[in-house]
């Protein structure tokens, strides 16, 4: 069976047009004769979209009743079974009403392309579910309904339907994509100007992505090797050698030329780990690689050229930045070509750059014979080869037979490979002589005398001695390679363990403080600023004082460092100052985030404030105005409404003062509690009348058997009041608030259940704040402190106050006071 096409529309924010886009194609492709259905679109009461629904054939929604709620979505089976060529599916994804073969409509259309039909579809870049993050850090707002990133990269065909950021708030003013009452709240948080910007980009940056990883599927599918050159990405090789800020910058430099250019730096490492010989410069350059905006990438290989070309051409590079060798031209004539002569003739189509350097062209020396070893390696070795030489002659004489002379000269070859062995090149050399001098004294005719009698003795006293030599140079060099290894590991475990500290919570400066100190033997380690110290580890006085960039001083107290331990320091003192850096931003952010929570709170005050206050005020002005009057002669009917309306915008006016009141009394811990044994009936009961509700208004569940609670009954009323008004504002025509208490050990629960949006998990705890509205997108909600005041109140008595999911949709707001006599009650603001 043929597997159906999908087409999806993205859109960077709600509003742009990608049902209308949807829409319009499916009546074009109706107007060329194939078989379109709408299966499911969401018009949102627009009435443009509603328009172009007129015409498409519709294939008629399931209904399901949920807890009372009858809800509608597509029906996937009648879909299947009228077998269109295209549908056109809206909303990508859409969480699916219960009842349904499948949980989430993007489950839908995979079945529908299962079965051969082309589908046409909407999603918005934030439901992106790699995206969730970065939309909630741009809008603040979580999204609970997302499809996977692999699903609608698995599309035969995206387009981004855009539109520029002010054009959509134009539309948005105009009434085009919500109802009056929620434009203002819409234009002033999710659709503000940054936001939208912010959303276009990312949608643009997502299908670009999805246009790079389709171009290479299309390369790897049709063998493709050669470069294309889409953009410029330029590769810099880093080697570790003090060359590599030059060669970074000149490749940004290179990059910065063309629009869009990539820089990649890479450092390729043998299997064996151990031509890394400078971590801290590669580190430092892997710092700067990332504030140049590039990608730093680390690949193994044993032929580095190869490797280095390999992975150029597996991002698809255009230009490689190499650097002269550090070779001199003798060891350049001996050795053979370099790196860079072999990277540029396996590059073929890709340019490389071979940028010069104040190390090129080493000077010519020769390699260190010593250095790899301990001391005490090589005064063990001398030891060897005093005690063993003499043993070993001892035993050589007392078993002494006409024609052992090859067997005895084997032996003292042996000895001065196991001492080269020991030891290194200076005890070889001493074993090696000692050993001639002994086998020509006590083994070679004549007996007892040294004397050289024919040249080739002394050629073979010559080879002896090199051979000696020769091992140990290759002794010296594996040693020197141990250690660098082990070093390197060393280093790794302590940047590792530093890493480890800080991900598991510590902070990274003190971190810092306790693993050097710990792993150079320090007696102490301090960081100061200004003369104060910030982080220490040990309590020894004295040290040496190093000055940080940023402008602290760290204090290393005690130890011993060599030049390796020297190198290392800087890179950790690097660490520490950016670590102190970070440390003190952190301080500053969390000053700064204090002063724009008072910010905000104060300029909600000012808006609900200006809004809320001004209306009662306004009306109770002008029904005042109306009745002073002196030329005006009312009838008793107008006098009465006019006195009635003052008196309204009066009381309304107290009652949001006394709120503010409320709200700065439980803010300063000085609310007046008055605790008494109540049940909770007698206080839902004038909650209702209060509210203008019935008994048949709301379900209510209320065992007769509930136990009383302690209370303070008018502060309690405040607070059903407060959550049945929320509730009933938030709940959906038909939809009845339900209020059910029950109890549990030692405590009482009232519930508040609305079947409403609810609210995201990561905000719960902002709907109890003062001045919040959240899901509020009209003008006429209040001050946003109903919530808030419900809270301090109930913590007041010495109860507790939470919000929960409703199965099934919606929120529940969960009262818990103590059962009388119980002892429950905990201490709250007096």
């Amino acid at each position: 069976m043929r597997h159906g096409r999908l087409r999806v529309l993205l859109g960077a924010a709600p509003g742009v047009g990608k049902t209308v886009t949807m829409l319009e194609e499916g009546r074009r492709l109706r107007d060329q004769g194939t078989d379109v259905v709408v299966a499911v679109v969401e018009t949102h009461g627009r009435a443009m979209t509603a328009a172009l629904v007129d015409g498409l054939e519709v294939v008629p929604r399931r209904h399901e009743v949920h807890r009372g709620v009858t809800l509608d979505d597509m029906d996937l089976d009648a879909v299947l079974a009228r077998r269109p060529e295209v549908a056109l599916v809206d909303e990508l994804a859409h969480t699916n009403a219960p009842g349904g073969r499948y949980e989430k409509r993007w489950h839908d259309v995979q079945a529908l392309l299962d079965a051969g039909i082309d589908v046409i579809s909407t999603v918005n870049v934030q439901h992106m579910e790699s995206l969730g993050d970065v939309v909630r850090d741009i809008t603040g707002a979580v999204q609970r309904e997302t499809v996977p990133d692999a699903v609608v990269r698995a599309a035969d065909q995206i387009e981004v339907v855009d539109l520029a950021p002010q054009a959509l708030r134009d539309r948005l003013a105009e009434g085009h994509v919500y109802p009056p009452a929620r434009v203002d709240a819409a234009l002033s948080n999710y659709f503000r100007l940054g936001n939208l910007t912010a959303l276009r980009e990312l949608a643009l940056l997502w299908l670009a992505d999805e246009v790079d990883d389709a171009l290479k599927r299309y390369r790897s599918e049709h063998g493709i090797d050669h470069r294309w050159e889409t953009r410029d990405r330029v590769v810099v090789a880093l080697t570790g050698g003090p060359e590599g800020e030059t060669l970074l910058r000149r490749g940004a430099r290179i990059a910065a030329r063309s629009a869009g250019g990539e820089l990649a730096a890479v450092h390729v490492t043998t299997s064996d780990g151990l031509r890394e010989r400078h971590p801290g410069a590669l580190a430092a350059q892997r710092a700067l690689v990332e504030q140049l905006g590039g990608t730093y990438h680390q690949v193994v290989g044993d032929d580095v050229p190869t490797t280095l070309v390999r992975f150029a051409r597996s991002i698809d590079a255009t230009q490689v930045v190499i650097g002269v060798s550090r070779r001199s031209r003798i060891v350049a004539a001996l050795t053979g070509p370099g790196i860079g002569t072999t990277v540029v003739r396996e590059s073929g189509d890709i340019d490389v750059h071979i940028v010069t350097h104040d190390r090129a062209g080493g000077r010519f020396a020769l390699p260190r014979l010593g250095g790899g070893l301990s001391r005490g390696r090589v005064v063990a070795a001398f030891v060897l080869a005093l005690v063993a030489g003499p043993l070993l002659t001892l035993l050589l004489s007392s078993i002494r037979a006409p024609g052992t002379i090859t067997a005895e000269v084997l032996a003292y070859q042996l000895l001065v490979l196991v001492v080269a062995l020991v030891g290194g090149i200076w005890p070889a050399v001493f074993a090696a002589v000692l050993s001639g001098f002994s086998l020509d004294f006590f083994f070679v005719q004549p007996i007892h005398t040294i004397t050289v009698q024919q040249p080739w003795h002394l050629v073979a006293l010559v080879l002896y001695v090199l051979s000696a030599v020769l091992v140990s140079v290759v002794v010296d060099r594996s040693a020197r390679h141990s250690r660098t290894a082990r070093r390197a590991a060393a280093e790794s475990a302590l940047l590792t363990g530093i890493a480890g500290s800080v991900l598991r919570g510590d902070d990274a400066l003190d971190a810092l403080v306790d693993r050097t100190r710990e792993a150079f033997g320090f007696d102490a380690v301090r960081v100061s600023v200004d003369g104060a110290v910030v982080a220490a580890s040990g309590s020894a006085e004295g040290g040496v004082a190093t000055s940080l960039p940023g402008g602290g001083t760290v204090e290393f107290v005690g130890g011993r460092t060599g030049p390796g331990e020297r190198r290392l320091l800087a890179v950790v003192e690097r660490q520490m100052d950016a670590a102190l850096e970070h440390r003190t931003l952190a301080r500053t952010a969390v000053d700064a985030e204090r002063i724009a929570a008072a910010d905000r709170v104060r300029s909600a005050l000012l808006a609900a404030v200006g809004h809320d206050v001004r209306r009662p005020m306004a009306a109770a002005s002008a029904a005042i105005g109306g009745l002073r009057v002196a030329d005006t002669t009312l009838s008793d009917a107008d006098r009465d409404v006019l006195l009635e309306t003052a008196d309204e915008s009066l009381r309304s006016l107290a009652t949001l003062l006394g709120d503010l009141l409320d709200v700065s009394r439980v803010q300063a811990g000085v609310l007046a509690v008055t605790p008494q044994r109540i049940a909770v009936e007698d206080v839902v009961a004038p909650a209702l009348d209060e509210l203008g509700l019935g008994p048949t208004d709301v379900d209510l569940d209320l065992p007769a058997d509930l136990p009383e609670v302690d209370a303070d009954p008018v502060l309690l009323q405040r607070v059903v009041v407060n959550l049945l008004a929320n509730a009933e504002r938030f709940s959906p025509d038909g939809a009845r608030v339900r209020v059910a208490a029950s109890a549990f050990g030692d405590v009482v629960e009232l519930r508040v259940v609305d079947r409403g949006p609810g609210i995201a998990a990561d905000r719960r705890d902002d709907v109890f704040m003062p001045f919040q509205r959240l899901g509020d997108t009209d003008n006429d909600t209040g001050l946003g402190l109903g919530l808030a005041l419900a809270k301090g109140f109930t913590e007041g008595m010495g109860g507790t106050i939470a919000v929960d999911d409703t199965p099934g949709g919606g929120l529940t707001v969960v009262v818990a006071l103590p059962v009388t006599g119980s002892g429950a009650r905990t201490e709250g603001p007096a």
